[in-house]
C-alpha cells in the first residue's frame, strides 16, 4: 500500500503548474503509489483572481478539474487535490472554499473537504500578514473517506495547528490524514515538523504532509519539507526544499499492533471546564 505526497513550487499560471503537477504524479505512480497527495494551492498559487478561478471551475469552464479526471484515469491513481478555491456545489456564485478534492482512480470525486480553520494571522516574514478570509470562506464539516490504501481524514494547512479536528477524524475511523500545506519559512521552520509528528503520534495515524517548497509570487516564502510520517512519529520520507515527490509504504498491521498496545483512544477522557480561581483564595 504506497503512498505519496507530493512538494511543488507553483506559481500563479494555471497551465504551468498543471503541467509540473502531472509530471510529479507521473513519477509516484510509476514507484508504485496508489494516493498522492497534492500541496496546497498546487493549482494556484498567488493567483490574482481566486474567486473567478473558482467559478469557472464550478461551471465547467476552467481546465483543473477536467485535467484532474483525466491525470486519475490515466495514472490508475487516487488523486487528494491538494485545494483549489471552489464555492459550495450548490452556489457557483458564492464566496469559493480553500477546498481538497478526492478523486479515484477512475476519475470520479469520492469526498470534498472545506479547509475549517483560515489562515488570517500576523508573520514575521516578508509578506507581513495573511488574510485567508479575504478570498475564502470557512468549511463546516469533518470528512473522512475510504481508499483502497486506508480510511483517510482530510484536513488542510493552518488546520494543522488545532488537535481536536485531528481528534474527531481519529474517531471517525480515520487511518490515514492527508495535509495539503503551503506553511510560510517562518512558521514552517519554527513548527512544520514538531506538529506533523504531533498530530501522527496523538491519533495514531499516517501523516501525508503534503507542502509547498520554495519562492512564490509577492515574495511569499514556503517551507517544503513534505513528509510521510507514521504512526509511531517516524518520519519515513522526506523532501526538503524544492518540486519532488515521497513515497513510502502504510504497515497496516504494524498501526493496528500500535493501537493496540497503546489505546490512547480507549483512555481518552473528556474534562468540564475549570471554574475561574479568584485571587487571593485558597481552591
Amino acid at each position: 500500500m504506497t503512498l505519496a505526497v507530493v512538494q511543488m513550487v507553483s506559481q500563479a499560471n494555471v497551465l504551468d503548474n498543471l503541467a509540473q503537477a502531472r509530471l510529479l504524479l507521473e513519477q509516484a505512480a510509476d514507484r508504485g503509489a496508489r494516493l498522492a497527495v497534492l500541496p496546497e494551492n498546487f493549482a494556484a498559487m498567488g493567483h490574482p483572481q481566486l474567486a473567478r478561478l473558482g467559478r469557472s471551475e464550478a461551471y465547467g469552464e476552467g481546465p483543473i478539474l477536467p485535467w484532474l479526471a483525466q491525470t486519475a484515469r490515466d495514472l490508475g491513481l487516487w488523486i487528494v487535490a491538494g485545494t483549489l478555491p471552489l464555492p459550495p456545489d450548490d452556489a457557483p456564485e458564492a464566496k469559493p472554499h480553500a477546498c481538497s478534492l478526492l478523486i479515484d482512480e477512475y476519475g470520479q470525486r469520492v469526498a470534498r473537504y472545506d479547509k475549517l480553520h483560515l489562515f488570517d494571522v500576523e508573520v514575521g516574514d516578508s509578506h507581513g500578514h495573511y488574510r485567508e478570509s479575504d478570498d475564502f470562506a470557512s468549511g463546516s464539516r469533518v470528512v473522512v473517506a475510504d481508499t483502497p490504501v486506508g480510511r483517510l481524514g482530510m484536513t488542510v494547512c493552518y488546520d494543522l495547528r488545532f488537535p481536536e479536528l485531528y481528534s474527531a477524524l481519529r474517531e471517525a475511523g480515520a487511518e490515514l490524514i492527508s495535509i495539503p500545506a503551503a506553511f510560510t519559512a517562518v512558521t514552517g521552520a519554527a513548527h512544520w515538523q514538531v506538529l506533523t509528528r504531533a498530530r501522527a503520534i496523538e491519533t495514531q495515524c499516517y501523516v501525508l504532509a503534503a507542502g509547498q517548497g520554495g519562492s512564490h509570487p509577492g515574495g511569499r516564502q514556503t517551507f517544503g519539507h513534505s513528509a510521510i510520517i507514521d504512526a509511531w512519529g517516524r518520519v519515513l520520507g522526506e523532501q526538503a526544499e524544492g518540486p519532488g515527490v515521497v513515497l513510502a509504504s502504510r504497515n497496516a498491521d504494524e498501526q493496528q499492533g500500535i493501537r493496540q498496545r497503546m489505546p490512547v483512544a480507549r483512555h481518552k477522557r473528556f474534562f468540564a471546564a475549570a471554574e475561574p480561581r479568584l485571587p487571593g483564595v485558597e481552591q
